[in-house]
């Protein structure tokens, strides 16, 4: 029998694929059940504490009552756990959608972006419409021929209220390239850390201070000002399975044993065998060493979405309990490797108001041990005035579907309408 994987142009990227996806542009997607339905205090603190943020605006009812949030609001990356499927799919999104397009190529995470409007607050749900809305095909040293496809997912609450808007993009790259370039090399391995390097990363996490309900107000603010570093690492598996409990799985439906096998009956390729014929998570690589190895990457690594929060928590940190986040853009260029060590780090490079938001525009970025910038990034944080307070921004659209619309046409309209509303210019 001739299976996906004895066809000539399996893990080539094809124009017929390129074709297909670009007919999924503005088509809602399905979605797993969110690792969350409702936001719980139990849910919040796992997710926090998974990234290394025990903040009491998350954690504690007492302080986060006499907020201007008046109790506990989410950290803003909790969306990655929430959002249930906003629009059920007729008969012609279902064709439309049907398999994967770029089935045999290697799939990475590139850059993250985020906007957010209002709060997620304890016993809300919220809907997620998700949905392609952008693909070009580019170059790639990495991995030969390679499509970047850009996939939203906006979010809204039990009202129907647009809370905030996850735009993604991710490379479908060949991998016949990057095996054959990966076929001389050994996995990686790292010398032992030392006693005056583990010191010095202990100091900085025993250095951690929070604003907190101290107001930074805005006029306080200068351009060139840098924000406290934040250390995260040296990365273990220990730090991924943690990372897993407030995470969820995301990638692979949640379930084991009879439960995955269900999965596994409708979706084979999610459970590759492993070297000893167990299917097996494709998230797997991750924790496996050698499973990265064998799709030609050196070493296991974390998720994007880790650095995602680790910059987030950096922002929230220096912003205070007054400030809100408005926008992060980050771009993951390199692999953060089990037992690298990341710090963040964050300057202020502009501060404006626009449409009466007082913005402060912040360089972040994640930097490995070795010097090397991981994954760069630029935010938006919204800071209080002495005379008034933050107000929260307007989404562009005021319901799921507007957005939508809007974020179709933005991409109709080439890279550089894209890159202007991204980093708000």
């Amino acid at each position: 029998m001739t299976t996906l994987t004895d066809r000539p142009d399996y893990g080539l990227l094809t124009d017929e694929a390129v074709e297909r996806s670009r007919r999924r542009i503005g088509v809602p997607q399905r979605r797993y059940p969110p690792h969350n339905l409702e936001v719980t205090a139990d849910g919040i603190r796992h997710f926090a504490l998974g990234y290394g943020d025990d903040n009491p605006l998350w954690c504690d009812p007492e302080h986060a009552a006499g907020t201007r949030w008046q109790g506990v609001i989410a950290p803003p990356n909790f969306l990655y756990t929430m959002g249930e499927t906003a629009v059920e799919q007729d008969a012609a999104a279902k064709a439309i959608l049907k398999g994967d397009p770029f089935a045999g190529l290697g799939t990475y995470q590139a850059a993250m972006e985020f906007e957010y409007y209002r709060p997620l607050r304890l016993g809300d749900r919220c809907s997620c419409l998700r949905a392609q809305v952008g693909v070009q095909v580019k170059p790639s040293t990495f991995g030969g021929r390679a499509a970047h496809a850009t996939t939203d997912f906006l979010f809204a609450d039990g009202a129907g209220r647009v809370l905030a808007l996850q735009r993604g993009t991710w490379i479908h790259a060949e991998r016949h390239t990057s095996r054959e370039r990966s076929a001389a090399k050994d996995p990686l391995t790292f010398p032992p850390y030392t006693a005056e390097q583990l010191a010095e990363i202990d100091a900085a996490y025993d250095a951690e201070e929070r604003r907190g309900a101290r107001t930074r107000y805005f006029e306080d603010v200068r351009v060139g000002d840098e924000i406290q570093p934040r250390v995260k690492g040296p990365l273990t598996v220990t730090d991924i399975i943690v990372w897993h409990v407030g995470w969820g799985m995301q990638l692979t439906p949640p379930g084991a044993f009879a439960v995955a096998r269900r999965v596994r009956r409708k979706a084979p390729g999610l459970y590759p065998p492993n070297p000893r014929n167990i299917p097996d998570t494709v998230q797997r690589l991750h924790w496996e060493p050698g499973r990265a190895h064998e799709l030609g990457i050196p070493m296991s690594y974390d998720y994007g979405g880790m650095r995602e929060t680790w910059l987030t928590h950096a922002l929230t940190d220096w912003m205070g309990d007054d400030g809100w986040l408005f926008r992060l853009r980050c771009e993951h260029r390199k692999f953060n490797y089990i037992g690298d060590t990341t710090w963040v780090r964050g300057v202020v490079v502009d501060k404006v108001r626009v449409d009466g938001r007082n913005e402060v525009h912040i360089e972040v970025a994640c930097h490995n041990q070795r010097g090397e910038v991981s994954t760069p990034g630029r935010a938006v944080v919204l800071l209080p005035t002495r005379q008034s307070p933050v107000r929260l921004p307007d989404p562009p659209a005021d319901d799921l579907r507007a957005l939508l619309d809007v974020e179709v046409a933005r991409f109709a309209d080439g890279p550089d309408a894209v890159s202007a509303a991204s980093t708000g210019a």
